[in-house]
């Protein structure tokens, strides 16, 4: 065993003449474990709620999603797209046409989203589970074509779960020439019926915005016969993911992007890791006082071993020697409290996604989920870990090696 590790191993365990060192040292793990189980809660809770808006975002997004780099739509028929679809990985593929419209319904009128899709746009994605109301999931039926909207856009127009009386949608005609003598002229105008499902997303994104339809009423009224605005796609299961992404974008080329759940939602996400990251920033800090309690430990502790010291010289030992020997004690103390908060936070993550302990509010049903979502994940508890070592080895380097001088010369 490495002579410095081993005095300091026996310093740490060891009984001080005067207990207070004791103590001290005793603060100054506690102080480390807590900083660093706070940092794995913290991080846990953080990637909790970002994996429960993930599962919201997978009822209504499709897993990968192509669209073109310049423009808002492409041919349908485009070889590039065509080649896509034909991925051998590729189990669900859906063409769809989203743009801008009004809809009134009777005296009130919102701007949304219309969302023209396929037939099959329930195997693409989770729609029938967000579906409410006692119709089903439908987009048209021979001539008529259905609306399904967002559960706060119905609230808004007041049409209910089954409204009765057609929803009425106006585009701006795209070709042409306009009477600008009549107003109604320069606009688009269609119907859509109720199925009487409304969806609910539980993100205002989609549920006070998006009206869900067939892809033939999409390009009938925003004038895009033959054209997408994109090629939605689900691959068959035990596919691999990245493989596959990253082949799907080498055949798109410059012309198109390939996105998955997390880039179609980038803005989302990426405020959700700032929010991450400047956690993480705060908690080290919190980390870096709490390790000012070691450097006091260690200050007393060589005071305390003054006369060790001299018998450590006499034994033949040399200065780096006895000054890596409080080295080791400073950094065995960090690591004692990184592990020893690793093992009660990662305890505390499991009590938590096991019996919710912490409620989100005082009344069952408030919000999304009873209790405040935590998920583990192995990197964070990885950057913890050694976040926790490098700062406890940083913060004790130079006042160890500055009072070990000092000692040495004179003694």
């Amino acid at each position: 065993m490495n002579f410095g590790l081993y005095v300091a191993r026996r310093y740490l365990f060891s009984k001080k003449s005067t207990n207070a060192i004791n103590v001290i040292s005793g603060i100054s793990v506690v102080g480390v474990a807590v900083a660093t189980m706070a940092l794995i809660v913290t991080l846990s809770v953080f990637n909790g709620f970002s994996d429960l808006v993930a599962t919201l975002f997978t009822a209504f997004d499709p897993q990968l999603e192509v669209t073109p780099v310049e423009g808002k739509t492409a041919p349908a028929d485009d070889p590039v797209l065509t080649e896509i679809r034909q991925l051998p990985q590729v189990e669900v593929a859906t063409e769809c046409v989203e743009d801008m419209a009004l809809v009134t319904y009777h005296d009130r009128q919102a701007m949304v989203t219309i969302k023209g899709v396929d037939d099959n746009f329930d195997q693409l994605t989770h729609i029938r589970e967000i579906l409410c109301g006692d119709g089903t999931f439908e987009l048209h039926a021979a001539d008529l074509h259905y609306g399904i909207l967002g559960i706060r856009l119905a609230e808004q127009l007041g049409t209910g779960y089954r409204f009765d009386e057609p929803l009425q949608v106006y585009t701006p005609r795209r070709e042409g020439q306009v009477d600008i003598t009549d107003p109604a002229d320069g606009f688009v105008q269609d119907e859509l019926y109720s199925p009487g499902v409304l969806f609910s997303v539980m993100q205002a994104k989609y549920d006070k915005n998006y009206v869900l339809t067939s892809i033939g009423f999409a390009r009938r009224i925003f004038d895009q016969q033959g054209m997408l605005s994109s090629l939605e796609l689900r691959l068959k299961p035990g596919s691999d993911f990245e493989a596959v992404k990253r082949e799907m974008q080498r055949i798109a080329g410059s012309k198109y992007t390939v996105k998955d759940r997390y880039e179609q939602q980038d803005d989302t996400f990426r405020i959700m890791k700032v929010e991450k990251f400047i956690a993480y920033i705060f908690l080290t800090f919190i980390l870096v006082v709490a390790c000012f309690n070691i450097i006091g430990s260690l200050s007393m502790l060589i005071i305390d071993k003054r006369d060790d010291v001299v018998t450590l010289r006499n034994l033949g030992a040399s200065d780096k020697q006895i000054t890596q020997i409080f080295l080791f004690e400073g950094r065995m103390i960090s690591a004692l409290g990184a592990v020893i908060g690793l093992v009660v936070g990662l305890l505390l993550c499991w009590i938590q996604q096991t019996f919710g302990v912490i409620a989100l509010g005082s009344s069952a049903g408030s919000f999304i989920v009873d209790a405040y979502p935590v998920s583990v994940h192995l990197w964070d508890v990885v950057l913890v870990f050694v976040t926790v070592l490098a700062v406890g080895f940083l913060s004790v380097w130079y006042p160890v090696r500055y009072f070990s001088r000092r000692l040495l010369k004179s003694v």
